[in-house]
């Protein structure tokens, strides 16, 4: 038995994109503080966005909506992968934390893929 969506927070998408924001924002503190306004400030913004489109999305009232919200979702998601390379080839993560970051990003992925496949086929 499933257990009932009351609220954006039951969403298991949006629980794993909300820890690898989390993991997003432990990671940036360690970056040079030169890059406060730069990779970190996009990274994190990217990560978050990830999240916030799901809440945004789950709170409207069409599940068109709700789909161009995880679409969105998506982009920042993507976003965020070529960041993690980025900073991987600046050398300021290393390999074990750019490989957490990516298997995170991709679990994200295929999480929201899959979500976003079956809100469409119940339209």
């Amino acid at each position: 038995m499933s257990k009932a969506v009351n609220s954006f927070r039951d969403l298991i998408v949006w629980q794993k994109s909300h820890q690898l924001t989390l993991d997003v924002y432990r990671t940036t503190s360690l970056f040079p503080n030169s890059e406060k306004f730069g990779i970190v400030s996009q990274m994190r913004r990217a990560a978050y966005s990830i999240s916030a489109n799901i809440v945004e999305g789950h709170s409207r009232k069409s599940r068109k909506e709700f789909l161009q919200f995880l679409s969105i979702a998506k982009g920042s998601l993507e976003e965020l992968k070529y960041f993690i390379i980025l900073s991987s080839d600046l050398d300021y993560i290393n390999d074990e934390t750019t490989k957490r970051l990516e298997e995170i990003s991709e679990e994200v992925s295929k999480i929201l893929y899959a979500f976003t496949k079956s809100l469409k086929l119940t339209s």
